[in-house]
């Protein structure tokens, strides 16, 4: 791909909702990065297992290359997606980055051993399922920041006294540490990867959007 140019994505990956394939149809692009033949090369470098290194490669396949807008927390999220070599043992699991940050940063965002996308901080913190949560967590902000009538930003303690009575988890997005709710006419992100994986409570971070109608809470 020498001398290949950033493009844009003409078909999303499947098994996306339709709001996340729209998003990465408008919002993202393809650049260059480094084919998976790399992953094949540093297995007999490093003694890394052979499924271990199908996994980085498939990751890159799937999504290798692909740049979307900055997410609305962890300083924008990973730059590009591009897959680095596994690392790990077979006692620990193997985990790999899922790219570098945009900025200088505390902690690096990997692929953990059962295909979490998370982020190695103090200790590793997955923050969704699967990279297609993360990617859906995107797409979800993005849908809900242009259609909310008012967003708020609350912080620290305060995220604590949050009540979610009413309020049902958004499945898309395949939250573990980070979820987002659906309420009537809201939806909450509540995003606890970094109090958790710095051991900092006062980085949790919540982002209430409010005055939605009905395609504002489930568009797409």
């Amino acid at each position: 791909m020498a001398g290949a140019s950033a493009s844009p994505i003409p078909v999303a990956p499947s098994g996306l909702s339709r709001r996340a394939q729209r998003f990465l149809e408008v919002a993202g692009i393809r650049v260059p990065v480094q084919d998976r033949r790399r992953h094949h090369e540093a297995r007999g470098r490093y003694g890394i297992p052979a499924a271990e290194i199908a996994r980085a490669a498939e990751f890159q396949d799937r999504w290798g290359g692909l740049a979307l807008p900055p997410a609305p927390f962890y300083e924008g999220g990973p730059r590009i997606l591009d897959a680095g070599h596994p690392e790990g043992s077979a006692t620990e699991g193997w985990s790999f980055s899922a790219g570098s940050g945009r900025v200088s940063m505390a902690y690096g965002f990997m692929i953990g051993p059962e295909g979490e996308f998370g982020i190695d901080a103090n200790r590793w913190t997955p923050l969704h399922t699967s990279t297609e949560g993360w990617v859906e967590s995107l797409a979800l902000a993005a849908h809900a920041g242009r259609w909310a009538r008012t967003v708020t930003k609350i912080r620290g303690k305060a995220v604590e006294s949050l009540d979610l009575g009413g309020y049902e988890p958004v499945p898309e997005v395949q939250g573990l540490t980070d979820m987002w709710w659906r309420g009537e006419d809201s939806l909450i992100a509540l995003y606890r990867g970094e109090a958790v994986g710095l051991d900092a409570p006062q980085c949790l971070e919540a982002h209430v959007y409010g005055g939605l109608d009905e395609w504002g809470l489930h568009g797409g």
